[in-house]
């Protein structure tokens, strides 16, 4: 599949798209159903997915959106590619790897981006009165470094990579903040948006830390992707006096390639109409904007999107 540029689709004019996505507003048929691979259950890409099902479901489209609980990226990623789902989330860096068919992906994926929808701050956690002052401190220490498949493990394990070997134990979310606050785990690594609600409710029982990480942004733009970016948890979130600096990643709504593109511009047009509820309990302040949500990097825009985002600027 041929992949359009960024500036082809930021600078087309395309009226006539944007009359056709009005008409299918009111389109008539079967409903068509699509699963989306989200997250965890109590997770953002959860709530995420749960929050699209419904407003995909006020809508006039006729289309509805299954959610399906998975470990996150790097199973929603080959759940795409084998089929067993239409729709998927996934962060940028994992959803390169898939596109190129490296690291755990042995060949390339056939997914295409539907929009970056938000980005992920990458939390470091240890409690304020350990031993962990920095991330060379864990070399040889328990850390939870986020379940298997998930997108979390990717980042953890490669920054573990370039800081230290470190006792690495693969829990997700709820499960490390229990090992966490039980002393079974030295530190914590999560991927998410800000503030995220487990780890705020664990800030007010036990002092945390958050280490910063954002030394680590470039040394993994030169060795992965330029889909790394320096962020920062601001003060006053979990209690934080001050600003850590952090890894961000962003988060992408995918699609398989053979899902029609006039359902892909439907559900765009709902995306953008409701970015406010979607991200409501995900992350706090983000926007979601067509200028961001083409920044998919290597991962090929599908056609529909395109399509969408041609009418947007027309």
């Amino acid at each position: 599949m041929n992949r359009p540029s960024r500036r082809a689709v930021l600078g087309a004019g395309f009226g006539a798209v944007a009359a056709s996505l009005a008409g299918c507003s009111g389109a008539s048929g079967p409903v068509r159903r699509l699963r989306l691979a989200t997250g965890p259950e109590g997770g953002p890409y959860n709530a995420f997915g749960k929050a699209l099902a419904l407003a995909v479901g006020a809508s006039d489209l006729p289309l509805e959106i299954v959610p399906v609980s998975t470990s996150a990226s790097v199973n929603n990623l080959r759940g795409l590619d084998e089929g067993s789902a239409e729709l998927a989330l996934a962060m940028a860096d994992s959803a390169e790897d898939a596109v190129l068919g490296r690291d755990t992906f042995t060949r390339p994926a056939a997914v295409t981006a539907l929009a970056r929808v938000y980005v992920n701050y990458t939390h470091l956690v240890v409690p304020a009165d350990g031993p962990v002052r920095a991330v060379t401190d864990l070399a040889g220490r328990p850390v939870a470094a986020g379940a298997t498949g998930s997108g979390v493990r990717v980042v953890a394990q490669r920054v573990l990579r370039a800081a230290g070997p470190a006792d690495e134990r693969p829990l997700g979310l709820a499960a490390s903040v229990t090992a966490l606050r039980e002393g079974t785990v030295d530190a914590l690594f999560w991927s998410g948006g800000v503030p995220t609600p487990a780890l705020a409710a664990l800030a007010r029982e036990l002092p945390l830390r958050f280490l910063p990480l954002d030394a680590y942004v470039a040394p993994l733009r030169e060795r992965h992707a330029p889909v790394y970016t320096a962020v920062t948890l601001p003060a006053g979130v979990y209690g934080l006096r001050e600003p850590v600096g952090t890894i961000g990643v962003g988060n992408y709504l995918l699609a398989r390639a053979d899902v029609d593109a006039d359902v892909v511009r439907g559900l765009l047009r709902v995306v953008f109409d409701q970015w406010r509820d979607l991200l409501r309990e995900v992350t706090a302040g983000a926007r979601l904007e067509p200028r961001f949500a083409i920044s998919t990097g290597q991962v090929p825009l599908h056609p529909g999107a395109v399509a969408y985002y041609r009418s947007v600027y027309g």
